[in-house]
């Protein structure tokens, strides 16, 4: 076992990811009760969207994955941006994605593939995506 003095990078990866989802989904619910004027927790369906520069979505399928070197799919809308233009699994040090193909980059959907990389463990990862002006994340679960 080594040690350490420094936290562990993908620990404050993974503690990063989850307060910015967090925090996206509070600020929606938030906004979504105060636009409404309700109280008391209750929300009413709204069309509020996300705030410029985050309304890209993403899907990765199979999720969770179970083997390394398995070929995942990873799709979604740009969100009003100009069109896929790159994306990241995992961190630049550590990427979770390796092969990363993008076969259709359009605004309205999206389509690119990638295989796990070979020394991933088990744990969950942010799968970012660029639309040109809008970004998107999801996560990730691996179970290898």
């Amino acid at each position: 076992m080594r040690s350490s003095s420094k936290p562990p990078r993908k620990a404050l990866g993974l503690a990063l990811a989850a307060g910015l989802v967090t925090a996206v989904s509070i600020g929606m619910a938030g906004g979504a009760s105060a636009a409404s004027g309700t109280t008391g927790g209750s929300m009413t369906t709204t069309n509020q969207q996300p705030p410029k520069g985050a309304r890209a979505t993403v899907q990765v399928s199979p999720n969770p994955t179970t083997h390394r070197g398995e070929e995942v799919t990873i799709t979604g809308n740009c969100g009003g941006g100009t069109g896929l233009k790159s994306v990241l699994g995992g961190f630049p040090d550590r990427p979770a994605l390796e092969n990363i193909r993008i076969l259709e980059s359009g605004p309205d959907h999206f389509v690119a593939k990638a295989n796990l990389a070979p020394n991933i463990g088990n744990g969950v990862g942010p799968v970012f995506v660029d639309c040109g002006g809008e970004a998107g994340v999801t996560l990730l679960v691996t179970h290898v």
